[in-house]
């Protein structure tokens, strides 16, 4: 509906009502979506084509074991991503290793989320709990990570499940930071009182009123969490400390190192470097985009 031309035939341009009244025009509908942006659409096609070499790939494509005839070949029709230094397809290497990469940055990231979220609400509500939170997170992030994971993992025995555990019981830190600060801008809204004057306890309070207005922070936060954790697999894998037995990003680039190719074989380290980068742009991105779809304060830009 629009402003008509007034009754003396001066012409007035019609203006939608909607406009004069300070309403989203209708054109402007879903312009704040999740797809209003390339980046959208592409990070997703990304993490797709990830999930699927993860998941499918191992099946159509034969595990690079044993020495093969074309040795440090670059990459040509037969092999897309060239040879390495035993005759081993770098391409199935890469397929097979974007599997236990994929698999370690969820699970360490579920890990994470779990237990970040749960401190987090804890710290935001019950305030006699506040100060201990504060300080056990305070203590994950002065710590140096890196070293951390490297003690552990090897105390604990190099494998995929270690790798994973360790990755994800150092990582929740910046989560319940992130979820705490948010929780206590909740917990102090009016219907949370509402909620305590009529009988809700803390356990209810929290699972039920806090906890769904910060979901959106933990998708996000599951995004970014599993992208540091791919590198952090990867970083492990590169200073030894992954399994031997099974294939990774990480184990390719220190395969390529202990060989002495990282000068020559340039095909050898760019492939996985360009998968790892790729998946965790397209996590960090995606994570991006969904927060600001959800931001009303970009709402009709």
């Amino acid at each position: 509906m629009s402003i008509q031309q007034p009754s003396n035939g001066s012409a007035v341009p019609a203006v939608p009502i909607a406009t004069l009244a300070g309403l989203p025009n209708g054109n402007r509908r879903g312009s704040n979506s999740y797809f209003a942006k390339p980046s959208g659409y592409i990070s997703v096609a990304v993490l797709v084509v990830f999930a699927f070499s993860g998941i499918f790939g191992p099946m159509l494509i034969d595990r690079p074991t044993g020495l093969g005839e074309d040795i440090l070949q670059p990459p040509s029709g037969e092999h897309i991503f060239g040879t390495d230094d035993l005759g081993q397809d770098v391409f199935a290497q890469v397929v097979w290793g974007s599997r236990v990469s994929l698999i370690v940055g969820v699970v360490a990231s579920i890990i994470a989320i779990i237990i970040g979220t749960a401190l987090g609400l804890v710290g935001a509500y019950v305030k006699k709990l506040d100060p201990l939170v504060t300080t056990l997170t305070d203590v994950m992030l002065s710590l140096p990570m890196l070293p951390l994971m490297i003690l552990v993992t090897a105390l604990a025995g190099p494998s995929v499940l270690t790798l994973t555990i360790v990755i994800g019981v150092l990582s929740w830190a910046e989560v319940a930071r992130l979820i705490r600060s948010n929780g206590m801008v909740v917990a102090s809204m009016p219907y949370i009182d509402g909620a305590r004057v009529l009988g809700a306890g803390p356990v209810r309070i929290i699972a039920t009123e806090i906890f769904p207005a910060v979901v959106p922070l933990i998708v996000v936060s599951v995004l970014l969490t599993a992208a540091r954790a791919v590198i952090s697999e990867a970083g492990l894998s590169f200073l030894g400390m992954g399994d031997p037995s099974s294939w990774s990003w990480g184990r390719i680039l220190l395969n390529a190192q202990r060989s002495g190719v990282l000068a020559t074989a340039w095909w050898q380290t760019l492939f996985p470097s360009l998968a790892i980068l790729l998946l965790v742009l397209a996590a960090t991105i995606a994570g991006i985009r969904y927060n600001d779809s959800r931001d009303p304060r970009t709402k009709g830009l």
